[in-house]
């Protein structure tokens, strides 16, 4: 968001900065008039969704695109499934626009604030073995280059370089058209239920394989893991939601109200964590219910907070997990957010999580008025030690020089930059540390 006095900052209020000119164009062609005259100007160009990336990826120091007049259905297949987006479409906008045609999405990740073309950039992914993240379901892209120029990516146009584009961390051109590859509608089945924390490990890897979607949390503190499993079903199937009340008091009253409300309180008044964190395993995670599959996958989340992830490979997900929580013990640190894990499917990708390996992620998180970093330092050597590779919308430390390791087609990667924005016209500080310059 762009605050009075023309300072952006992100959600996460962890990167912030004063552009030279914040401009927001309501249309494709808008964006190609921006590009051009900031090149003209010698400015560089940084197009932002949501802000929801918790590093300076989409810092803009020069000209800001603001994509929030973006928004919409271009076209539509039902037959297909091939549905094209404004690029600025947050997700959350999508299932309404995708509804009358009976479509969905094939997978989501867990907050839907973000905008389509800012989630795939970054790599976002929901859970699921045989599903990988929401990147993996482009089908097609329109970006607008340092040139100026209209360049469509797909199947038929510049298909060599889709893999390449799709995660394409805003290095390559501004994304102002994507085209996804849709599914038809379906239920989903859920059970959140609490379980010992060592027989959820002992047998996550049963769980992962035998259903469609699996996640657990795991608060600090505690010995219990909050299990969701998903199964998913026809559109036809009978559909049992949550009641309205109970819902409320689950999402709104306990996970955000009392929860935004404990976080406030633990800075002054550390102790209160561990006494905290057992209470609220005992008052949340125990439900079965069905419903459309976006009001499964998605969960509301208003306490600001910020965040480290990891992706392994997932046979490592056990040995990772003790570490950190070996690492907390240790250290008597008192953590008072939940620490995540969840798995995606490998895929070709060049620059996802996920490529080439199927893959767990283990993801940490601080209260956003909290400093983060001595932990989230900590967690970081762990995961180096399993072949990590950080999201690239989430908090790490890693270098181009690192992240060369760990992509086998990173160069490939960086040909493609030089290729297309050879002056750098769309990069910052954060890029060039993590692509080089």
């Amino acid at each position: 968001m762009t605050r009075p006095g023309g300072t952006w900052q992100n959600w996460g209020r962890s990167a912030s900065v004063r552009p030279v000119r914040v401009e927001r164009p309501r249309t494709p062609e808008g964006v190609q008039r921006a590009v051009k005259a900031a090149a003209r100007q010698g400015l560089t160009v940084k197009a932002i969704g949501a802000g929801h990336s918790f590093t300076g990826i989409a810092v803009a120091p020069g000209v800001l695109l603001e994509l929030d007049d973006m928004q919409g259905l271009v076209s539509a297949d039902r037959e297909t499934g091939l549905v094209t987006l404004l690029a600025g479409t947050r997700l959350h906008r999508i299932p309404g626009l995708l509804a009358p045609y009976g479509l969905a999405m094939e997978n989501l990740g867990d907050i839907d604030r973000q905008s389509i073309s800012g989630a795939i950039s970054t790599g976002t992914h929901g859970t699921g073995a045989r599903f990988g993240g929401i990147a993996t379901q482009v089908r097609g892209l329109t970006i607008i280059t340092a040139e100026g120029e209209f360049l469509r990516i797909d199947g038929e146009q510049n298909s060599e370089m889709l893999p390449g584009a799709v995660v394409g961390l805003g290095a390559l051109g501004v994304v102002v058209e994507v085209t996804l590859q849709c599914v038809p509608a379906f239920v989903l089945q859920a059970v959140d239920a609490p379980q010992p924390l060592e027989q959820a490990l002992d047998t996550i890897h049963d769980q992962v394989a035998a259903s469609d979607h699996v996640e657990f949390y795991w608060h600090p503190h505690t010995d219990v893991a909050l299990t969701k499993t998903q199964t998913r079903l026809p559109e036809s199937a009978r559909r049992e939601p949550l009641p309205a009340v109970g819902h409320w008091v689950d999402e709104t009253l306990l996970t955000n109200g009392v929860f935004r409300v404990f976080c406030a309180t633990s800075r002054i008044a550390p102790g209160i964590i561990p006494p905290f964190n057992r209470l609220a395993v005992k008052l949340t995670g125990d439900a079965s219910y069905s419903d459309q599959s976006h009001r499964v996958l998605i969960h509301r989340r208003t306490v600001r907070f910020r965040e480290m992830e990891w992706a392994i490979p997932a046979e490592h997900v056990v040995p990772a997990f003790r570490e950190v929580q070996q690492l907390i013990a240790d250290k008597g640190w008192k953590i008072e957010f939940p620490v995540e894990v969840r798995f995606a499917e490998a895929d070709d990708l060049w620059l996802s999580t996920a490529s080439g390996r199927d893959s767990a992620y283990i993801a940490v998180h601080r209260y956003w008025r909290a400093d983060p970093r001595e932990y989230f330092d900590a967690v970081e050597q762990i995961m180096a030690g399993y072949g990590g590779r950080p999201h690239w919308g989430k908090l790490h430390s890693l270098t181009a020089d690192q992240l060369r390791e760990r992509y086998p087609r990173f160069d490939d990667f960086v040909a493609l930059r030089d290729r297309l924005d050879p002056d750098r016209m769309f990069g910052n500080r954060h890029l060039e540390r993590i692509l080089g310059a």
